[in-house]
């Protein structure tokens, strides 16, 4: 007589957190809480507006600092459109992709894996500051790095927002429906999550006239 494994109903797969790697040390590196991304950048943000307020004036921080969400902004769009949802068939590449981002299609509801580990955004930040370094030069790279990563840590906080709290806003009821409806209508358009006016400017604006499929709380 055999045991049959008792099927996950749709609920349980959405919130499932299977494991991406043999190895249990890397397992674990690949969940993250949602505190941590706050924990690493919060103080960075504030040392990197203070830095760059003692060097220029309030002004000019300012405007460095829209364009370095602005940057931000787009690179959410395009990493999201390009990156996350390049999807090989098979091999190397395949299995990439599901770690990557493919995972998250899989189990959306899974709370350890809404934020960006450690391990890939603080190598990925210092990469980008780097380049707004050599692009700008000091003290404007310090404006435009405090920009560009308050809108990450936003995005990452408004991604875990909507898969795990119900909002009470206009706003985040607005973004909550275009997400779910990338993950369970049309996951080819809505790439911008905390961004989302960027669909409407590069074509990919999902179609809010058809019913979405409503993702289990």
């Amino acid at each position: 007589m055999t045991t049959q494994t008792p099927k996950m109903s749709r609920a349980e797969l959405l919130r499932a957190s299977p494991p991406m790697f043999e190895s249990k040390l890397l397992d674990r590196l690949s969940r993250v809480h949602p505190a941590v991304p706050v924990i690493i950048f919060a103080p960075a943000i504030t040392a990197f507006f203070v830095v760059a307020a003692i060097n220029m004036s309030a002004l000019r921080v300012i405007g460095y600092a829209a364009l370095g969400y602005l940057i931000w902004s787009l690179s959410e769009y395009w990493i999201h459109r390009i990156i996350f949802h390049f999807e090989p068939e098979d091999g190397l590449g395949a299995r990439l992709h599901w770690i990557i981002h493919g995972v998250h299609h899989d189990h959306p509801n899974d709370p350890l894996r809404l934020v960006m580990p450690p391990s890939v955004s603080v190598p990925l930040s210092t990469g980008f500051f780097f380049a707004f370094w050599g692009i700008f030069g000091l003290p404007i790279a310090w404006a435009v790095a405090a920009g560009f990563f308050l809108g990450y840590l936003a995005y990452d906080m408004t991604h875990y927002h909507l898969h795990h709290h119900t909002s009470r806003t206009r706003l985040g009821r607005y973004l909550r429906e275009l997400h779910m409806r990338h993950h369970f209508q049309d996951h080819t358009r809505g790439y911008g999550i905390s961004a989302p006016y960027w669909d409407r400017v590069f074509g990919t604006w999902l179609d809010r006239s058809k019913r979405a499929e409503r993702a289990p709380e």
